[in-house]
C-alpha cells in the first residue's frame, strides 16, 4: 500500500495528488459494496469531504492508501445501513480448519462476478472478498481496513467465497424494469435535442434551480451558471447520445460517433421536477465508474 503522509499544509498536495490517483479504485470497491456504481460515486464522494476534512487534523500517517480506504469502507457501511440491507450476522467457525485464502483460479473467478451477486453476500464476507479478491489486497491489509481480526477474516473470505460460488449460476430474478411513458418521453425529448445541437431548447427545459454535477471536476447551479455546461458540449465532437439504463436507472449513454469500434464511453443521468430538468449529473470525467456497470440501451 501507498507510504505515510502527515496533515500539514505541506503535506496536503501529495494528499490530493494521491487521493485523485485511487478515485477509481475506490470506486471500484464501493460499487461492489453497494450494488451500484451510481451509489459507489455518491459513496466515494461522501469518503472523500470526509477525508479533506480530517486530514487537516490529523497526525502521520502510516499507510494512507489503507487509511482512505478504511473511511471509504465506513462510508459504504453508512449507506449500506441506510438502504437497510446489511445482514449483520457474524457466524462463529472453527478458524484452525480455515486454510489460508491466497489468490487462486477461484479467486480470479469471483474478481469477475457481476455487483449484484456480491450483493448476495453479508457485508463482512462481500468487503473481505472484494478487497482480497479484486483488489488484491493481504489478509493483514484487509484487517487494518475493515478493523478486524486476522482469524476473523479468514473465516469472511471462507464463507464469502463458498457463498459465491453457490449464487454465481443463479439467475437474476429481478424484474426487467419499465420505463413509464412521460418519463421515457422526456428521455426521449433531451437526447434527440441534445444530438441536434438545439442547446436553446435544452435550456428552455431547465428549472431556474437546476444543479450541475460534473463527476470529479466541478459544481453549478442555477439556469445561468448550468447553460455554459451547454456551451461546452458545443464546442466538441467526440460525443452522442442514445437513451438507456445504467444499473436499472434511466439514463443517457455516451458513445463517440469517431470510434469504430462503437463502444460505451461514459453515461450522464438526469432528474426531473415534473417536466422542469432539475439535476444533470455527468460522468463524463468519472468513466472509471462504467466498470461493472448493467447498461441496457433503449429504442430512441
Amino acid at each position: 500500500m501507498t507510504g505515510s503522509a502527515t496533515g500539514t499544509p505541506e503535506g496536503r498536495e501529495p494528499f490530493d495528488r494521491l487521493l485523485g490517483e485511487l478515485r477509481p479504485k475506490l470506486h471500484r470497491y464501493c460499487a461492489r459494496m453497494t450494488g451500484s456504481v451510481i451509489d459507489a460515486e455518491d459513496v466515494v464522494q461522501e469518503a472523500t469531504v470526509k477525508a479533506l476534512e480530517a486530514f487537516p487534523g490529523t497526525g502521520p500517517i502510516a499507510n494512507v492508501e489503507g487509511w482512505l480506504f478504511r473511511i471509504a469502507h465506513n462510508a459504504a457501511l453508512d449507506h449500506l445501513r441506510r438502504r437497510a440491507r446489511v445482514d449483520a450476522a457474524h457466524a462463529v467457525e472453527d478458524i484452525d480448519t480455515i486454510p489460508d485464502p491466497g489468490i487462486s483460479a477461484e479467486g480470479r473467478h469471483t474478481a469477475a462476478a457481476s455487483l449484484q451477486t456480491f450483493m448476495r453476500l453479508p457485508a463482512a464476507q462481500r468487503s473481505s472478498v472484494i478487497l482480497m479478491d479484486v483488489l488484491g489486497y493481504t489478509i493483514e491489509e484487509i484487517g487494518n481496513i475493515i478493523d478486524s481480526s486476522v482469524p476473523a477474516v479468514k473465516a469472511a473470505l471462507h464463507r464469502g467465497r463458498l457463498r459465491l460460488r453457490e449464487v454465481s449460476g443463479e439467475p437474476d430474478d429481478r424484474p426487467v424494469p419499465v420505463l413509464a411513458e412521460p418519463e421515457r418521453a422526456r428521455l426521449a425529448a433531451y437526447v434527440e435535442r441534445f444530438n441536434a445541437r438545439d442547446f436553446d431548447a435544452i435550456r428552455d427545459m431547465l428549472a431556474e434551480d437546476v444543479r450541475l454535477d460534473l463527476v470529479n471536476r466541478l459544481r453549478a447551479s442555477g439556469r445561468t451558471k448550468v447553460g455554459r455546461y451547454f456551451h461546452n458540449y458545443a464546442g466538441i465532437h467526440d460525443w452522442r447520445l442514445l437513451p438507456g439504463l445504467v444499473d436499472r436507472h434511466p439514463a443517457i449513454l455516451v458513445i463517440d460517433p469517431d470510434d469504430s469500434a462503437g463502444g460505451l464511453k461514459y453515461f450522464i443521468l438526469l432528474e426531473w421536477a415534473g417536466d422542469r430538468l432539475a439535476r444533470i449529473r455527468d460522468f463524463r470525467y468519472a468513466r472509471y465508474t462504467l466498470d461493472g456497470a448493467e447498461v441496457v440501451p433503449l429504442r430512441a
